[in-house]
């Protein structure tokens, strides 16, 4: 069934028209990963920010090819709740599905990369075959994640920032050579 959810969440991030039947209908059977709260509970995710603050990604640059423009994580996370609510997947939703279902798209996204030497490595996205499962990987990878997010109210971006401040004070810069 994750393998199922998955690539279903892949369509989600990368296809701009798999989620426009929010009138609760879809193929769902109570069958799927998922469930707590669900998605877009009102915990501001990503507060229309986009992914990072600082310029990484923001609200009006292009992500991929084709021009498609971000979404913020906010619009993100409730697309997936729709997504999810459609095919009444809520149930399933639970942090611990959540997070193992986040366990097995980071463990194939490693797959991806297992046994290649760090040139192999470097030169994946050059192959529009591998390219497209990487970019696959990294969507489940993400998607999961913002699902786990909402399901504990964290917002990703702000436990982003902290842990970077903690670790700013753990690990001091170089000295200056």
């Amino acid at each position: 069934m994750i393998s199922t959810v998955s690539s279903t969440v892949s369509d989600v991030l990368s296809d701009g028209g798999a989620l426009n039947d929010g009138d609760g209908s879809g193929s769902g059977s109570g069958s799927g990963l998922g469930g707590g709260n669900g998605l877009g509970n009102g915990s501001g995710l990503g507060s229309g920010n986009g992914l990072g603050a600082g310029g990484a990604l923001s609200d009006g640059d292009a992500v991929g090819g084709a021009g498609k423009q971000a979404l913020s994580l906010d619009e993100l996370t409730q697309r997936l709740a729709r997504f999810a609510a459609a095919r009444r997947w809520q149930p399933f939703h639970t942090p611990k599905n959540l997070a193992a279902a986040l366990t097995v798209e980071a463990g194939e996204l490693l797959e991806i990369f297992q046994w290649l030497t760090p040139d192999q490595a470097a030169a994946v996205m050059a192959d529009p075959e591998q390219a497209h499962r990487v970019r696959d990987e990294v969507a489940d990878v993400l998607a999961y994640l913002l699902q786990f997010c909402a399901a504990v109210q964290v917002d990703p971006l702000v436990a982003l920032a902290d842990k970077i401040d903690r670790n700013e004070l753990r690990f001091p810069p170089a000295p200056q050579e």
